[in-house]
């Protein structure tokens, strides 16, 4: 069980990147306000350190987020219903918008049960691995709620309609096998080899090139809401930039003398032209 003095997300750094554990593992991570602003707290950390080319968001002991702690909203120790609208606005929409526009790759290892809003936030990741018997659970319409944190957005975008409607109007579950399976996930390893290969391809993606990794995760995005002849002006553009930047340089000479390259970082166009 965590200390009570522990704090609700824990800050370690690894080869070039910042791992952030949820760390209130006797509710399985489930959500407070602490926690969020840990969180939130630990981004900008991540987001201030130069040495920090990438995030990986993985949870303590047996389950990676139970969404929401539940003890917060017992009815029968409030004055009245509570207003969901306004802790969603303020918590969970704010902590996925950052997820999602964060400067850096973000990893998310879902090393247990994830439920909830659980999956929401690890959903808003870059690339999401998890346990292959993980259960992620969209139980929202169980406790007479809708899906947040992105939910019903990622779901019906990865899954179509039809799989986003059944598993949402059900509250039905899937392993991490079975979520992979489907295209919800990048990846289900077995539990013992989860935390290992997440911080591999945490490292990995630290050592990649930061301006190029950057454009490519908003080419990605872009690409699901606009027609193809907007996306192909958006890589013109994009690769009129990459282009530009030592690492394009580093990458051809790596190539043409067979071996690895070795990346700068993050350099914009602005940065070339001072």
């Amino acid at each position: 069980m965590t200390d009570q003095t522990e704090p609700s997300v824990v800050y370690d750094t690894g080869d070039g990147y910042a791992k952030l554990t949820l760390n209130r593992s006797e509710t399985l991570n489930a959500f407070t306000p602490d926690m969020h602003a840990g969180l939130m707290e630990g981004l900008a950390r991540a987001e201030a350190d130069p040495a920090c080319r990438a995030v990986l968001i993985t949870g303590a002991g047996r389950g990676f987020c139970a969404g929401q702690d539940l003890r917060d909203r017992d009815p029968r120790k409030m004055d009245g219903p509570p207003d969901l609208s306004d802790s969603v606005g303020r918590y969970y929409n704010t902590l996925v918008r950052r997820i999602r526009e964060f400067d850096k790759p973000v990893i998310c290892a879902v090393n247990g049960v994830a439920a909830g809003a659980g999956i929401g936030i690890a959903l808003a990741c870059d690339i999401t691995l998890a346990s292959e018997e993980a259960p992620l659970a969209i139980g929202f319409s169980r406790i007479g709620l809708v899906p947040d944190a992105g939910t019903s957005w990622t779901l019906t975008r990865r899954l179509g309609e039809a799989r986003a409607m059944g598993l949402a109007l059900t509250g039905g579950r899937l392993s991490g096998r079975e979520a992979a399976d489907w295209g919800l996930i990048w990846r289900a390893v077995p539990n013992e080899d989860l935390a290992t290969e997440a911080e591999i391809m945490t490292a990995q993606l630290a050592r990649g090139p930061a301006q190029a990794l950057r454009l490519t995760r908003n080419a990605i995005r872009a690409a699901a809401d606009q027609p193809l002849d907007d996306q192909l002006e958006l890589e013109r553009g994009f690769q009129g930039q990459a282009g530009r930047s030592p690492d394009y340089a580093e990458g051809v000479l790596a190539f043409l003398e067979k071996r690895k390259p070795c990346f700068a970082g993050a350099h914009d166009e602005a940065e070339h032209e001072k």
